[in-house]
């Protein structure tokens, strides 16, 4: 099946026989079957800002009017430069090819090479970190970290982090995903370890609800765990979370929810924490938890992405798959991702191949209205090939409009082995993801603004930061989790881009972001056990570690904290003024 023929939506219909009181367990029959397509619905396709009714013939706007390349190399150079910046900006002016690099202070310790390279000589010697802009002031090592942190500020004053480790016992002090007292930034201290099935390895799904005071997770063991989701009571004291409820949804029997065997990797939250919505990759499936009665979850509806279940075996199964996600304030917006994995090198500059990663908007009215045998309405996609491997996004409004910030795994050649990196950097195109800035003024014509690139994604330095990799594959140099300042009136993006650390932006000119502070760990000499780094082509002695997980600014304190799967926790301030801006502000639960 085609990306960009949504094809049949395979919905789960409902029939009651027995009704018993809320928070009683009820009983239904449901029975998989295709939706009927609506051309309203489906048959709409985004491309660079340019609505075209089932026809995808390419990333850009620009390429797809580009007369045919005869010189490969130069060509394929101007296709990424021209294509993927002449044309977003609002006047005149040039949009750089690379986000302005952030002006160090004199104490700083700045990036020697290229903006976000760790040069391969600092690697064989030991990497000994790079700052601007942001200092090391508090750490909690601990077993390690793996991919996703959240945050929650209770009543009582205190601040709390958690953060998921990795799936494995071997030589662990401490099992499940660590709770972290950060009321004092230079002091985190651990006050507790959350060890329920989901908790264990929550993967990328482990989201706080700052209304509802609920920690949430899905069972996303090594990535692909099994149907349970994790609730946890924030309110009494952040500290020490008390379990509401940890159960399996979706059982054949109908008694916690539909019958759909689900399995954990994704998730997060709509605003009023009533649902928990999870994303599936393995299965191209995105489902909807009703957390009503936390201590009671029922599943409520599935559904495929545009692509449809998985074709493929190994990688290439995800190849259309589901992943991250976010919902709008009022509940009725979903924007969600669809993973694109280009089969062959050749299929990035073939404008016959469309483009399957990118930004899916879905109406999701009848999920949050609990509406009986709910449906979700496709509203628009927005398809790249500078990008693979759809991680995430985040709704925001920049003064006053509104935009998603959309944030890739992948580079356009694939999620980083050596040959997919030299394929897009042999066709012009990004070797490594990035995030990008998507105006949805008009949901039904989403267009890319601009795209927060560093040095090291022009692939016109392939040949400077490629060397840096060998032994390596993966993930290197790129994007994978950002948070902003206030999802209401955001002025500041923070992203871990692995390799190339902890990157902040000033986003307050959406189409002319610019970096303003960075913060790149020195590399540790021995592996963390709950680090998902120390794998092949992985985690090397010395070399930089992985920082992937949501940051979490702090307009007040002048601060932010993240994990890094090697490091652990790490709390930064901020120095010579940089940030908060005057108009920043970092009201809870309103980040990510």
């Amino acid at each position: 099946m085609r990306a960009f023929d949504v094809g049949p939506i395979y919905m789960l219909e409902q029939t009651a026989y027995a009704a018993t009181p809320w928070r009683a367990r009820r009983s239904f029959v449901y029975v998989m079957r295709p939706r009927a397509r609506n051309v309203k619905e489906s048959d709409t396709v985004t491309r660079g800002g340019t609505m075209e009714p089932r026809s995808l013939s390419g990333g850009y706007r620009k390429s797809v009017r580009l007369t045919v390349i005869t010189l490969f190399s130069v060509a394929l150079s101007t296709f990424f430069v021209g294509a993927s910046y002449g044309e977003e900006g609002d006047d005149d002016t040039a949009i750089p090819l690379t986000v302005p690099k952030a002006e160090c202070g004199e104490d700083d310790h700045p990036e020697t090479g290229l903006q976000g390279q760790v040069p391969a000589a600092l690697r064989a010697a030991g990497f000994k970190g790079f700052n601007c802009n942001l200092e090391l002031i508090g750490r909690s090592r601990g077993d390690g970290a793996n991919w996703q942190s959240a945050e929650f500020k209770d009543k009582m004053g205190h601040t709390c982090g958690y953060h998921g480790t990795a799936f494995t016992t071997a030589n662990r002090t401490h099992l499940g995903a660590p709770v972290i007292d950060l009321t004092h930034p230079y002091d985190p201290t651990p006050s507790t370890y959350l060890t329920t099935i989901s908790m264990l390895d929550p993967w990328e799904s482990l989201k706080a609800n700052a209304g509802r005071a609920i920690l949430g997770a899905d069972n996303a063991h090594n990535g692909a765990g099994g149907p349970e989701v994790d609730f946890y009571d924030l309110s009494v004291d952040c500290r020490f979370p008390q379990l509401l409820g940890s159960v399996a949804v979706g059982k054949a029997d109908g008694s916690t929810g539909i019958p759909v065997s689900v399995i954990g990797h994704e998730g997060s939250w709509a605003p009023d924490g009533l649902t928990y919505y999870g994303g599936s990759p393995i299965q191209h499936l995105y489902y909807a938890v009703d957390a009503a009665n936390p201590m009671e979850p029922k599943l409520i509806a599935a559904w495929l992405t545009p692509f449809g279940p998985p074709t493929g075996t190994g990688l290439s199964a995800y190849d259309g798959a589901s992943h991250g996600l976010s919902i709008s304030d009022d509940g009725t917006r979903g924007y969600f991702v669809q993973i694109g994995l280009p089969a062959n090198p050749s299929d990035l500059t073939n404008p016959a191949v469309p483009a399957e990663n990118g930004l899916l908007i879905y109406d999701l009215t009848e999920i949050q209205a609990r509406a009986p045998n709910p449906h979700v309405r496709l509203v628009s996609k927005l398809l790249w090939k500078d990008g693979s491997a759809a991680q995430h996004t985040i709704p925001v409004r920049i003064d006053g409009r509104p935009y998603v910030i959309f944030v890739d795994e992948g580079g356009s050649g694939g999620v980083g082995s050596p040959a997919q990196r030299q394929a897009a950097c042999a066709a012009g195109f990004p070797p490594f993801p990035m995030a990008r800035i998507i105006d949805i003024g008009n949901e039904t014509k989403p267009k890319i603004v601009s795209r927060l690139a560093l040095e090291v994604h022009n692939p016109a330095n392939c040949a400077k930061v490629l060397p840096d990799l060998v032994g390596l594959s993966g993930f290197t140099y790129g994007s994978h989790y950002c948070s902003v300042d206030n999802r209401h009136d955001a002025t500041t993006l923070a992203c871990g881009y692995f390799n190339s650390g902890i990157r902040v932006f000033d986003i307050r000119e959406p189409r002319r972001p610019k970096e303003i502070a960075y913060y790149n760990p020195a590399g540790t000499t021995t592996p963390s056990p709950g680090s998902n780094h120390v794998r092949a082509g992985g985690w090397v002695a010395g070399g930089p570690d992985w920082c992937n997980a949501q940051v979490h600014l702090d307009a007040e304190r002048g601060t932010l904290w993240t994990t890094c799967q090697d490091n652990g926790l790490l709390m930064l301030r901020f120095g010579h003024g940089v940030w908060p801006f005057k108009d920043s502000s970092t009201p809870p639960g309103l980040q990510n």
